[in-house]
């Protein structure tokens, strides 16, 4: 097969953007409360919360007003890996202003861990770099919440 042949077979790409639910009709974020609510009817499950660690992601319009929320990953009981590219991915295809990055501690402590931390200021950098904003990063369990935003730590 010839090369201008092969170019004849590369696959075009189609990218769709179809929002099931009108826009005066998504969930409104006006608080780290509200996110977490959100995340704990909507993202995670109280029967696994405590059995492997998850990473979800809540996308935002400009209004803060949710357009959805995505599983980047799932782990085993100490960690999981977030990979970047698939956030700011995700991110993007669902036309995010803004995203809250969260995940659950299996172990039920709050604080954040120097891993947490990196990957808070990685997901910040990258998504700046595409004019979406880390509106916050919330660390869940099944006895409360940890919101870096609230902690003044973005």
């Amino acid at each position: 097969m010839t090369n201008k042949n092969k170019m004849q077979q590369v696959c075009e790409l189609t990218v769709t953007y179809k929002p099931k639910v009108k826009a005066a009709d998504r969930y409104l974020i006006r608080s780290s409360e509200d996110a977490c609510k959100l995340l704990m009817q909507s993202a995670f499950h109280t029967d696994t919360l405590e059995y492997k660690e998850y990473v979800k992601l809540v996308l935002l319009n400009n209004a803060n007003k949710v357009l959805g929320i995505a599983t980047i990953s799932e782990g085993g009981m100490n960690s999981t890996v977030v990979d970047i590219r698939l956030v700011l991915q995700t991110a993007l295809l669902a036309h995010s202003s803004s995203i809250i990055l969260a995940h659950n501690h299996p172990s039920g402590k709050l604080a954040p861990s120097r891993h947490d931390d990196a990957i808070t200021q990685q997901v910040r950098k990258a998504a700046e770099l595409v004019d979406i904003v880390l509106h916050d990063h919330i660390i869940v369990t099944r006895d409360g919440y940890y919101s870096y935003k609230d902690e003044g730590r973005l």
